[in-house]
């Protein structure tokens, strides 16, 4: 059972502990609503009408930019279920993985992994020694790295010299208010980084923004249509372990998320960094 005082105090605070708490109590919806395991918003291009398989292109788009296949030794920073690190792990079959992550259930929800270790801990204090990772990765979690600028000089401590930092995550733009998120203010549950101060902190602490793509338009809109147009399926199956009023705000979110992509207010940036 879903408390609504609590998921506000855990919005509202947003420490590792309220967002575990969020997580553990509101990632089955998104299961729910995708079939799958992959936690992300997908990257939906011309050819896909699906979220999994948006998803996964999203895992793929992000791989190829990561350059993967030279990579040996790399860390998925806040992995969530872990799908995206399997995933990896099938399409560059050299790669050691360590999926990093403050939520003990979500590592453990896979079971044990060929070529993956599980390590549960935070993204400000990474247990890798100095110059040991060649990658890595933070897949639509840095939004919840608090303060981020610890997480980007951990990355920077423990990167090789031709080591690189990739982040993918939702960013707030110049013009964003608290009237123009309106819902999203409370129910966007991870910190609103702006798309400058992040470029602000990587550029500042020691790395170079070699490639930066702004993808919003291929994630938030087609994310929301895909829910209006197949929403009575789906609310079906949140109902069956959610109470209603939690389809409810899900449905005005995604419309209010989807309104604020296409006024330029929310965005999602793909950064590939170097030191």
């Amino acid at each position: 059972m879903i408390h609504p005082i609590d998921v506000f105090f855990w919005t509202i605070r947003k420490n590792e502990k309220d967002v575990v708490n969020l997580y553990n109590s509101l990632s089955p919806i998104m299961q729910l609503a995708t079939g799958g395991s992959m936690l992300n918003f997908g990257y939906w291009k011309e050819n896909i009408s699906d979220p999994i398989s948006a998803q996964e292109h999203l895992c793929s788009y992000f791989g190829k930019l990561a350059e993967l296949e030279n990579a040996k030794n790399v860390i998925d920073v806040g992995s969530g279920l872990s799908a995206p690190a399997i995933f990896w792990r099938d399409n560059y079959e050299k790669i050691n993985l360590f999926c990093i992550n403050i939520n003990y259930n979500q590592l453990s929800f896979s079971g044990p992994q060929k070529n993956i270790e599980f390590l549960n801990s935070t993204s400000t204090k990474l247990p890798f020694a100095d110059k040991s990772i060649d990658r890595v990765l933070a897949l639509e979690s840095s939004q919840h790295f608090k303060p981020l600028i610890d997480f980007i000089l951990e990355s920077k401590r423990i990167l090789k010299k031709d080591g690189l930092l990739v982040l993918a995550l939702p960013v707030t733009m110049q013009n964003a208010s608290i009237m123009k998120l309106g819902i999203l203010k409370f129910t966007w549950s991870s910190e609103h980084y702006g798309l400058q101060h992040v470029r602000k902190l990587v550029n500042s602490h020691g790395f170079t923004i070699s490639d930066e793509e702004l993808i919003g338009k291929n994630v938030y809109a087609p994310l929301a249509n895909y829910y209006i147009k197949n929403r009575t399926e789906l609310k079906k199956s949140i109902l069956q372990k959610y109470p209603n009023y939690v389809e409810q705000i899900l449905y005005k979110s995604i419309l209010k998320m989807k309104k604020a992509s296409e006024q330029k207010t929310i965005d999602y940036v793909v950064l590939k960094c170097k030191i």
